[in-house]
């Protein structure tokens, strides 16, 4: 019987590849074989790190041993007994982890309906993150937003603000080598923020106006008090990253005084079902995601820094925890 290599994080820090048995789907599941998953370098190298505050969400839902991923790419093999045999053969996104089988309910899976790589495929659950946190944002036709943070989220984000209609993005980093994946389009403003000052590049962006919109991607809590100070009266902003720890922050000059309006963006305040006020589930985010790679609007081939096989996962999350600013997206084949 074939074996199913699974990743497994059975304690903080250790990462080992697991043969075991693949799984049967239940009735309303199915079982995908999976072509490539995506190494999420936010949540999954937190939870590995085991690296978070003591009774935060964080530490109550990571349990180990823990199976991580959440961007995996493959095939209908199988079908639970109340599922549509059509599901068969079926390319599919879904939320499973790293592993060469995986199980999942049916209704979950986001059929790929358009004729696009899977490299390009696996960054869709990325994608859904960064487009709810840019509708809750309302960004809109000319305006002007700050990205701080170049990671994937930025790097989406950038892209994603640009297709919205915003006039100038002002693009932050500390890395001079993710600042060179941005699109050289001249909307784009890259910022090095350890040389550069970012308020004077956004006020000379702006004809003096500064940002509309500012998105923390860092994951940094310190630097948040420095980064709203670029938005102009009443301006947003939106908490993209999952930031961990206390962060000192005096809410009369930094919000109250200029009137900000401070909007949280976690991917689980996508609306569960469909309205017609908000039809913008994470289904439909996905659905519109591959539409922009299929017609060449939004350009993830250059956010791809490593391919590997599945087997090398253990030495890459490893190189991962030690320094992953030269790392963008990591993509497993299996």
């Amino acid at each position: 019987m074939e074996s199913n290599p699974t990743i497994v994080f059975p304690e903080p820090r250790k990462v080992v590849i697991e043969e075991r048995p693949v799984p049967a789907p239940g009735p309303d599941a199915l079982l995908v074989q999976t072509r490539r998953t995506l190494i999420s370098t936010g949540t999954e190298l937190t939870i590995l790190s085991g690296d978070y505050p003591e009774n935060s969400i964080w530490h109550h839902s990571a349990r180990y041993p823990f199976l991580p991923g959440y961007d995996n790419i493959g095939e209908v093999v199988d079908v639970g007994q109340n599922v549509d045999r059509k599901w068969l053969g079926t390319k599919v996104a879904s939320y499973g982890i790293h592993a060469r089988y995986a199980t999942l309910p049916a209704v979950t899976a986001r059929p790929i309906h358009v004729n696009i790589a899977d490299d390009h495929a696996a960054f869709f659950t990325i994608a859904e993150i960064v487009m709810n946190g840019i509708r809750r944002g309302q960004v809109t036709w000319g305006e002007t937003v700050a990205v701080f943070g170049l990671g994937l989220l930025g790097q989406l984000a950038v892209q994603f603000c640009r297709l919205c209609g915003a006039r100038s993005i002002v693009a932050v980093d500390l890395a001079d080598w993710r600042l060179l994946r941005l699109s050289d389009r001249p909307s784009v403003v890259p910022v090095n923020a350890s040389t550069e000052d970012v308020g004077e590049i956004t006020r000379s962006a702006t004809h003096g106006r500064m940002a509309d919109v500012a998105f923390e991607i860092t994951g940094d809590p310190s630097t948040i008090p420095n980064q709203v100070r670029v938005l102009r009266k009443q301006g947003r902003f939106v908490i993209l990253s999952s930031p961990r720890g206390p962060c000192l922050f005096d809410f009369h000059d930094l919000c109250n005084s200029p009137s900000y309006t401070i909007i949280g963006a976690h991917n689980s305040s996508h609306p569960q079902a469909e309205t017609l006020n908000n039809p913008w589930t994470n289904h439909r985010h996905a659905e519109l995601f591959f539409d922009l790679v299929a017609d060449g609007r939004l350009d993830v081939g250059r956010l791809i820094s490593h391919r590997l096989p599945y087997s090398d996962a253990p030495a890459m999350y490893g190189q991962l925890l030690e320094d992953r600013s030269k790392v963008m997206g990591v993509l497993l084949a299996w």
